[in-house]
């Protein structure tokens, strides 16, 4: 098998998508909880942490914060 990179094994997967689409994908990985998907999530995350500017990056480290500290973990 060839060495492809996750990040732009993912990116060439939905470059040519619409916005319905790229949403659907997030919602469906969300609901199926499969772990298989969440390297798909962190590239999503990544690119949307790389064109951020202070103040949207400030409300996503908030959101986590505020998410962490109600949840609790299946240990």
């Amino acid at each position: 098998m060839d060495d492809i990179k996750i990040r732009d094994y993912i990116i060439n997967n939905f470059k040519d998508d619409d916005c319905d689409t790229i949403k659907r994908a997030i919602e469906e990985s969300i609901e199926e909880g499969d772990e298989v998907t969440l390297p798909g999530m962190g590239v999503f995350f990544e690119i949307i942490w790389q064109d951020a500017n202070k103040e949207e990056k400030d409300k996503i480290l908030e959101t986590l914060k505020k998410r962490f500290h109600s949840k609790k973990t299946n240990k």
